[in-house]
């Protein structure tokens, strides 16, 4: 993959777009270092506003590409010169076109519910955003289930979310804040009371709303044993009446976690989704990415979740993880069609800063560039979905994702999880609880969100645990 000095130099009142037209270029060059005003030796990128026009020049000051509109142009219009530049001397395509934002779908959503059709809006994608047709029509079809399913949509409903961010050992793509049980073991006790004494005493800020899901996420909710699990899931039911709620779901996640004393707990609690999550069926790549789990665990996770009675189970996996082959991929798709789940949620490898294989970055950056590969294997999940007889329902984008590409939740007709839907859309408030969880507050006249963000840090959690109910107070407002 090309690395790159990128200085870019914009006019005034182009600058307001200066962070979309970086997070561009980021898509071309990952890992590339880009500046502003001024860096010896650099790629240069000149835009300028009348009229809107771009020149990039080479490390050598030498004029490479040139475009120009005619006439000012806004945002879209600058992204769109800036794509044309980087893809003619690249000569790479991306298949999102110029949309850089994590949520590719509320795009075709607005279009439809401002009266489009959903085939008017991939078109709208292609020309405007210059989405591949593949990527403009599985956008707009995810949005077009979408608005089906939040058809009585309440901009008032509340989901919630309680997070346990621990796992058994952290894997080397991981970059989300979760802590290895086997060093922070210990502090668990204390989190889950100062997790209780937060819910309790925050409860009362819900009255008065409809509550829709509970999502207990992670790290892995199953590292906590059956006791604590039980506690969290008595204390939630007699605070928020899940018998009242659309769905209840538990991400028991990592395989070497999940028993059949666990999941029981969960059953006898009402919890009726739950998501097993083996990455891969390939045990040299769980070797490799430091999942201490084997591919039969997973298998029988399953199989014992069947048994006491789940009929809606979702099974994550990643594609892009070193070393894998399209026809590893393949071997994984066949014994996840076997397993017959009810949903499935494919992720594209995304390389984060925060995890190992960012530290690597040699590795990192090939990985991001293996675009061609990445599509097949896409195709291939796709396939598997859709010979299980699912159909694609939400989905999202990062950074640094392989390729480009998405991650896609595919499910079976009556099996979509809705607080998914809902943390895309953003269209309601959640409220979220737990280290490092962010409630976001939604205000439907102005069509805005409100952070309340709890720290990170548990040790921190725990000590500062009155000042995180002190912030839900004072940030979300009661009816």
């Amino acid at each position: 993959m090309k690395r790159a000095t990128i200085d870019i130099r914009m006019d005034c009142e182009l600058q307001r777009f200066q962070y979309e037209v970086e997070m561009l270029i980021r898509q071309f060059l990952p890992f590339s270092a880009v500046g502003f005003g001024g860096t010896p030796g650099a790629m240069r990128l000149e835009l300028s506003a009348h009229p809107l026009a771009g020149r990039l020049y080479d490390e050598q000051g030498r004029l490479i590409g040139q475009e120009q509109w005619p006439d000012q142009g806004g945002k879209n219009q600058a992204k769109a010169m800036v794509y044309r530049l980087f893809s003619a001397y690249l000569g790479q395509r991306l298949p999102w076109g110029i949309l850089t934002g994590v949520r590719p779908s509320k795009i075709p959503y607005d279009f439809m519910e401002s009266g489009m059709t959903q085939t008017e809006a991939s078109t709208c994608l292609m020309k405007e955003y210059l989405v591949q047709r593949e990527k403009a029509e599985l956008a707009a079809a995810v949005a077009s289930k979408e608005r089906i399913l939040l058809a009585d949509h309440d901009g008032m409903d509340v989901s919630l979310y309680v997070g346990i961010p621990f796992c058994p050992s952290r894997c080397a793509y991981c970059s989300f804040v979760s802590y290895d049980f086997h060093s922070y073991g210990t502090v668990l006790p204390a989190y889950v009371e100062a997790l209780l004494q937060e819910m309790q005493r925050t409860a009362a800020l819900l009255e008065g709303r409809r509550l829709q899901s509970f999502y207990m996420g992670g790290g892995t909710p199953t590292v906590l044993d059956a006791g604590s699990l039980d506690r969290i899931l008595e204390r939630a039911d007699a605070l928020y009446s899940f018998s009242a709620l659309r769905e209840i779901t538990v991400e028991a996640g990592r395989p070497d976690t999940i028993t059949r004393e666990k999941l029981r707990v969960l059953a006898d609690h009402g919890v009726d989704r739950i998501s097993i999550n083996p990455q891969t069926m390939n045990q040299k790549t769980l070797d490799a990415v430091g999942r201490r789990h084997s591919v039969e665990q997973a298998e029988v996770a399953l199989e014992t979740a069947r048994e006491i009675g789940f009929d809606n189970i979702n099974m994550d996996l990643i594609l892009g993880l070193p070393g894998e082959t399209q026809e590893d991929v393949r071997r994984t798709m066949e014994r996840i069609v076997r397993l017959k789940p009810d949903s499935l949620t494919i992720h594209t490898l995304a390389i984060k800063r925060a995890s190992r294989l960012h530290e690597e970055e040699e590795a990192a950056a090939d990985l991001l560039a293996q675009a061609d590969r990445m599509e097949s294997m896409l195709r291939e999940s796709a396939a598997a979905a859709a010979a299980l007889g699912m159909q694609p329902y939400y989905m999202y984008r990062q950074k640094n994702m392989a390729g480009n590409f998405e991650n896609v939740g595919y499910c079976l007709p009556g099996k979509e999880c809705l607080y998914n839907v809902e943390i895309m859309e953003e269209r309601q408030t959640i409220f979220a609880l737990g280290a490092g969880a962010v409630t976001k507050v939604y205000y439907p006249e102005q069509n805005r969100l409100e952070r309340v963000p709890n720290v990170k840090n548990v040790e921190h959690y725990i000590s500062r645990i009155q000042e995180m109910i002190d912030r839900k107070w004072k940030g979300v407002p009661k009816l």
